[in-house]
């Protein structure tokens, strides 16, 4: 049996486990003690919808999944068979596989549109305005008194009133 530092149980996907960085995936059989080995997949989303495919296969809509909002995308086995599991199992990974290199694909082509920032906030100007904004004098406030102000209160303070 191999020791907890070589073998880890994914926190979140059922069926699969890290094995020397790569995620592989296995089934019991029900009601038997033997194992359907599934495959060794790069990411633990493969290796889950393989687990997935299986699940499905093995024990019908009882099956606990991962992902069961892709039931219907999954490839059906072509009989109960180890080997027709096993082939549906990897192809369900594989076309998982596609999907995440389409979207990554399409997400990097979705920011290709560059905006010139400098251009539109006509940043060199704004910065020179500013610089010069800041070695101006500020405005002198030389108003005379005016009646209401605390010079002609003739002792009278806002204190007094309490």
């Amino acid at each position: 049996m191999a020791s907890p530092s070589f073998t880890k149980k994914h926190p979140m996907y059922r069926g699969i486990r890290c094995r020397s960085n790569k995620w592989v995936s296995e089934i019991r059989e029900p009601r038997k003690s033997t194992r359907i080995w599934l495959g060794t997949y790069p990411t633990p989303e493969m290796a889950a919808a393989a687990y997935d495919v299986a699940a499905l296969a093995l024990k019908g809509g009882d099956a606990v999944l991962n992902f069961p909002n892709f039931v219907s995308s999954y490839p059906v086995p072509a009989s109960s068979s180890s080997v027709d599991i096993r082939n549906a199992a990897a192809a369900a990974a594989a076309s998982l596989r596609k999907a995440d290199q389409q979207s990554s694909t399409s997400t990097v082509n979705d920011y290709v549109e560059f905006i010139d920032e400098e251009a539109l906030l006509n940043m060199p100007n704004l910065l020179v305005d500013m610089a010069e904004g800041m070695m101006v004098s500020p405005p002198r406030m030389n108003s005379p008194p005016s009646d209401e102000s605390p010079v002609n209160s003739d002792a009278e303070s806002l204190w007094s009133y309490y």
